[in-house]
């Protein structure tokens, strides 16, 4: 007896938060057209309108998903205006949400094959859409059309990638000592996370400056004493300040934005 195919994975990125009842009615949305979809929920912790944080969670969540993975964000502070609802054909996924620049990591580093406006009616869930929850009534519905076997060309009219919102992210840069580049997401743990690849640093001695202080390149958190801060190559693939047991953003009063300077170390360094 062969085994049936799993249904096809939806994951939910927003910053609803789980007091209210948003999310689930997104799931119910999806169930009522597409039943054996899986729905993975990666969170809906995001502060309150924060497009760059929910861009930076999905590029480094996207990876771990299998192929044909449908992405729906909705971190939408532009619900009911002329912004695009759009989706996404990449090779290995698609993803649908608001034109707002919520994507931008992800068209940085991937090639899209395909785009569209989410704009024919028959595939939202209402042909007059709220002008407050767009991820009721158009990007739930197109995710579970799409996971029913509806073209990304059904949904809507094709749109020129190029034309696709981009955020400008800051980017990082070599330095004579190393590496220049800032804080662009902060986790629940307070963990500061840079934008800086943990690979430039691999096999190699290090430590982080910002302002004054200079925080040392270790491999785990237990590698200093509890409340001490420390500076390692995060499993998001970026380089992080933390405090083992601690608040690296409380005890260093930084936010997103802040700039930081990675310091080779060598030999004859003191």
């Amino acid at each position: 007896m062969s085994k049936k195919s799993p249904g096809r994975i939806i994951t939910l990125l927003t910053d609803f938060g789980l007091r209210d009842a948003y999310v689930g009615v997104m799931k119910g949305v999806i169930a009522g057209i597409a039943p054996n979809v899986r729905i993975i929920d990666l969170t809906h912790g995001i502060p309150p309108q924060d497009i760059r944080a929910a861009g930076f969670c999905l590029l480094t969540a996207y990876p771990f998903f299998p192929q044909e993975t449908i992405h729906v964000a909705v971190v939408d502070p532009g619900v009911g205006t002329e912004r695009r609802a759009v989706a996404i054909a990449l090779a290995e996924a698609v993803l649908v949400g608001p034109d707002n620049g919520i994507f931008t990591g992800l068209l940085q580093q991937k090639v899209v094959k395909s785009a569209v406006a989410l704009d024919r009616s028959e595939f939202w869930l209402s042909v007059r859409p709220e002008f407050t929850f767009h991820g009721r009534d158009i990007f739930a519905p197109a995710a579970a059309h799409l996971a029913s076997g509806a073209a990304l060309s059904r949904l809507g009219t094709p749109i020129d990638p190029d034309t696709l919102v981009r955020l400008e992210l800051p980017a990082w840069a070599e330095t004579e000592d190393g590496f220049s580049g800032n804080i662009q997401y902060a986790d629940a743990f307070g963990n500061l996370v840079t934008n800086i690849p943990g690979s430039l640093v691999a096999g190699k001695m290090w430590k982080i400056k910002t302002a004054d202080l200079e925080i040392p390149g270790k491999k785990t958190y237990e590698d200093v004493p509890s409340g001490v801060l420390l500076a390692l190559a995060g499993s998001h693939g970026f380089l992080e300040i933390a405090a083992n047991s601690g608040n690296a953003r409380v005890l260093l009063s930084m936010n997103v934005g802040d700039p930081v300077e990675v310091l080779l170390v060598t030999s004859t360094r003191k």
